[in-house]
């Protein structure tokens, strides 16, 4: 293990001198990307069906692609596509037979997606893992550091057959499918990992902390803190390093993070290095190339080519829905600052397929990305268009100034007599005064949304906010059977999921 070690310590030095992808280099990339994919799946079904092979003869095949080929949201691909690969059809959308699909809900839909995830996509995702890991030459790490353990803190690789195909949690498929050399570094380890419940499966990596020395830890910030906290109080310490003292990464992903951060260095006895990943059951998307960089960089040769949709009324609709004549821009056409809603062609069969979340780019030249929401996951009652980013932003804001540890949260909007309202769930264990929080939330998305500041002045009548424990959040995504893995609790409630919660915080209250 040590010899392994000291080799990715030295191929991680060489990984260094390898050059950056530039703009112009990437949308070079991008159409090299979007021609293999054509030629690729030119005699399935689908490539049949809009003519591939009469779309790679074209010298501008790259517009005469996105000219050809409808734009796809998840229900009108599964609908006229995805269920033949469910049912067991070869070659429909991709060479082969799908032999695993990845269960998705996202935050804004009640019941589970079906994405497949092909051998191209493991592969994909496994040469983006590669590459980040190269990412840590950039970091003055010691060459101890990559002999220690790595925790993936995901969903279960025990997966359901259905008979031709494996269904499950995405990071269960492709932490049952690690390269046999990483074996060596992974924990929990196999028999753990096969844990289906989750609260067994916590316990049982709070039980056996201390045998590990790990040196990383993956997975969804909320969940990640949890485990933490259960093995801090389990082993009676005071810090996570009393139990891993040489814990010096954390890669995060699924969410932002920053909301966390105070919690989570709450845990700490020294500062660790945070690494962003950007990894959607579609596909490894970027990751955070540069140490304290606010964006993640852009995987352009990998089997993915993006489209970007601008994040405008003109696009789409009050509820998040794309209309159907959306613009949609390419690499090579994008802006600094301007947020897009994006849309994949893969390896995986999904052809411009919007995966419902917004990126914002920090660096075009370096082709790099801020994930800032949910294409439904959003507010704009009356204009005020309040984007997950700016929640985001306002409860690290809110953390850092008053020192408290908001653990979850969550926005709706509700009417206030002709006018409107906005009202914050918030989930933390802290003393809290309400008045204080909910006044520094508010001037905050003054200063950070000009939108917003017009519209308090106003239709937007005031703003609500109530104080729950965490406890409460993770039972409903419990009772919904989205606890661990990759699940998140949902920024925005709308509709149905607004009168489910609250329901069940009524149910809540009459049981204390």
């Amino acid at each position: 293990m040590a010899l392994l070690g000291s080799i990715l310590k030295q191929t991680i030095k060489i990984g260094k001198n390898f050059p950056r992808i530039r703009k112009r280099d990437g949308w070079k990339q991008q159409k090299q990307t979007l021609k293999k994919l054509l030629s690729k799946a030119e005699y399935t079904h689908f490539g049949e069906h809009y003519n591939f092979s009469r779309i790679l003869n074209e010298k501008e095949y790259v517009n005469v692609f996105r000219s050809t080929v409808p734009i796809h949201d998840y229900n009108s691909m599964f609908k006229n596509w995805w269920y033949r690969s469910v049912n067991g059809e070869a070659y429909v959308c991709w060479p082969g037979r799908v032999k695993y699909f990845a269960l998705s809900s996202g935050t804004s839909e009640a019941s589970s997606k079906y994405i497949p995830v092909t051998k191209e996509t493991l592969k994909s995702i496994q040469k983006g893992s590669i590459r980040q890991i190269l990412t840590l030459a950039n970091y003055d790490l010691p060459k101890e550091h990559f002999e220690k353990g790595i925790l993936m803190l995901g969903g279960s690789t025990h997966l359901n057959y259905n008979g031709t195909y494996f269904e499950g949690d995405l990071s269960g498929i492709t932490t049952g499918n690690v390269p046999f050399w990483f074996q060596h570094f992974y924990k929990p380890g196999k028999r753990i990992a096969r844990e289906r419940d989750w609260t067994q499966k916590l316990d049982e990596i709070t039980r056996n902390a201390k045998n590990w020395d790990i040196s990383v830890i993956c997975g969804v910030p909320a969940w990640v803190q949890i485990l933490i906290e259960k093995i801090i109080d389990f082993h009676q310490v005071k810090t996570i390093h009393e139990v891993w003292p040489n814990l010096a990464v954390y890669v995060t992903g699924g969410v932002s993070f920053s909301p966390y951060k105070v919690g989570f260095e709450r845990l700490l006895a020294h500062p660790i290095i945070y690494m962003e990943t950007y990894m959607a059951s579609e596909g490894f998307i970027a990751y955070q190339e540069r140490p304290d960089s606010e964006g993640m960089k852009m995987l352009l040769d990998n089997g993915i080519f993006y489209e970007f949709v601008p994040f405008t009324e003109n696009n789409f609709d009050d509820d998040g829905n794309l209309n159907a004549k959306a613009q949609t821009l390419t690499l090579n056409e994008v802006e600094e600052g301007k947020e897009y809603a994006i849309l994949l062609s893969s390896c995986s069969g999904a052809w411009r397929y919007l995966i419902g979340d917004t990126v914002r780019f920090s660096s075009l030249e370096l082709c790099e990305i801020v994930i800032t929401g949910r294409t439904k996951q959003f507010l704009s009652l009356c204009g005020e268009h309040l984007s997950q980013d700016n929640m985001n932003r306002a409860i690290e804001l809110a953390c850092h100034e008053l020192n408290i540890d908001i653990k979850e949260f969550s926005v709706a909007g509700k009417p206030s007599g002709n006018l409107f309202a906005h009202k914050w769930y918030i989930g933390t264990d802290d003393k809290i005064n309400v008045e204080q929080l909910k006044t520094k939330i508010d001037e905050t998305l003054k200063v950070l949304n000009d939108d917003y500041r017009v519209e308090r002045t106003t239709a937007l009548k005031e703003v609500l906010l109530e104080v729950y424990p965490p406890k409460y959040f993770y039972d409903w995504m419990r009772k919904h059977g989205k606890e661990g893995g990759q699940h998140k609790f949902p920024r925005v409630l709308k509709k149905d999921r607004l009168k489910d919660w609250e329901e069940f915080l009524i149910e809540q209250k009459e049981q204390v």
